[in-house]
């Protein structure tokens, strides 16, 4: 990453610190009006006619244009505009929540599942907006320690997981469907025109560099395939692990949200730590990669836990293996954005706010990808085969990720080794001969 001219002061500017109360209230509001689905829309989806893969497909359908949104959004941020697109993709999301909580007025079967993918749609759009110009503001206000700061804005993130499910399971038992969306709804709708005023004007000149440049660079791919993976997995969660939790161990729905605490509470804790370390020693950014995702894997394997196993599956135990994840999906995603703008930077591709939205819409684009095929496939596995070996399968994405991330990072340690061996090796030669027709 270039270096940053003169020494840069410890205390952040009044525009930094602006750009971080808006990008809180974005992840604060977007993973709380997410989560809120969580511990009683399954059931509800099921009520009104739909089958478990129809509900996978229901989550899955908001990251599939998710991911077009930001593949689009990614390229054209700069003429769209990096602060019009933030707010406007708040005022959407905000609009779409509250129309989410009238569906159940919908008549049941087509017309209901139908109106859930409508609605889903649109809310992709608006979030993959707001997020993709969230990240590309961040990395253009921070430029030297993005992960520091994209580690300490995920207790936001994590607040806002922690908070939606509990909040969602208690409103929608104490006050029916709609109350939930209607309420959060309108608190996003609340924080549109404050960041409208809290958001600094950051400007950029269109670059020329191409996306599939950057796409299709290995290293890029491979982080694209771990973004995916980490996705994936935490996709496969939101429509099949509250209704495992209500079969398995039999809690009401106002107390399903409190056993998602244990996952989101060890990500949001452990992010700000991990975003320091990754700042701090960038070259520990790679082994967290590695280790995030083959812990990640065990963990998944143990949820259920699988079969093989022959292990009877036990609340604290549940809530235990949902820590774990939290922490090791934190080792994986904290890191993975600030590689990929290294990777980017090494291969000369030009500083600014253009290339930020480039890196931002590629990412936010293989999250979405991962959250369409996750909750797809692992609708159709848990109802196929059961929680206990859908969550074992999901967990191979993890894996496959470590494993392809560990290898590559051997071999280009390998090939740097080799490289430099070969730079000293002519001096060393003439060294040689220098002596020799001394000693002669």
């Amino acid at each position: 990453m270039p270096e940053a001219l003169g020494e840069e002061s410890r205390r952040f500017t009044r525009e930094q610190l602006f750009t971080m109360v808006a990008a809180a209230s974005i992840n604060f509001s977007s993973m709380i009006c997410y989560s809120i689905l969580g511990p009683f829309f399954p059931s509800e989806a099921e009520k009104k006619g739909a089958s478990n893969t129809v509900v996978g497909l229901i989550f899955g359908c908001f990251a599939l244009v998710n991911f077009l949104s930001s593949l689009i959004l990614g390229n054209y941020l700069t003429r769209i505009g990096a602060n019009f697109m933030f707010v406007s993709g708040m005022f959407v999301s905000g609009c779409v929540t509250i129309l989410f909580g009238m569906l159940d007025k919908a008549p049941s079967g087509p017309m209901f599942i139908g109106l859930c993918f409508l609605v889903r749609a649109m809310d992709a759009v608006g979030f993959a907006a707001a997020m993709t110009a969230s990240f590309s503001i961040l990395a253009k206000a921070f430029p030297n320690n993005i992960a520091t700061v994209l580690g300490s804005l995920e207790i936001f993130t994590g607040l806002g997981l922690v908070l939606g499910p509990p909040l969602g399971g208690f409103l929608y038992q104490s006050f029916g469907y709609e109350v939930p969306f209607i309420t959060l709804g309108c608190v996003v709708l609340v924080l549109v025109p404050v960041n409208m005023c809290l958001l600094p004007k950051y400007d950029s000149i269109p670059t020329k560099d191409s996306f599939w440049k950057l796409a299709l660079l290995p290293k890029v791919l491979l982080l694209c395939f771990t973004i995916f993976s980490l996705s994936a997995c935490l996709g496969f969660l939101d429509p099949t692990m509250s209704l495992f939790i209500l079969k398995k161990f039999k809690l009401p729905a106002g107390y399903v949200g409190l056993v998602f605490l244990g996952l989101a509470l060890s990500y949001s804790l452990s992010s700000p730590l991990l975003g320091l370390l990754s700042d701090k020693l960038p070259y520990l950014r790679k082994w967290l990669l590695v280790s995030g995702g083959l812990i990640t894997a065990l963990c998944f394997f143990m949820l259920g836990p699988a079969p093989v196993l022959h292990i009877e599956s036990q609340l604290w135990m549940f809530v235990l293996v949902l820590v774990l994840i939290g922490f090791s999906l934190g080792m994986i995603a904290i890191p993975v954005f600030p590689e990929i703008l290294h990777c980017a930077y090494e291969n000369g591709f030009e500083e600014g706010l253009s290339l930020l939205g480039l890196v931002s819409g590629l990412s936010n684009a293989m999250w979405s990808l991962g959250a369409f095929a996750g909750p797809t496939l692992g609708g159709f596995l848990n109802e196929k085969l059961g929680f206990e070996w859908a969550s074992a399968i999901q967990g191979g994405w993890v894996l496959l990720s470590g494993l392809a991330a560990g290898i590559f990072y051997i071999a280009e340690a390998t090939r740097t080794s080799s490289s430099s061996s070969l730079q000293t090796s002519p001096g060393d030669n003439e060294e040689r001969t220098h002596l020799m027709g001394s000693e002669t």
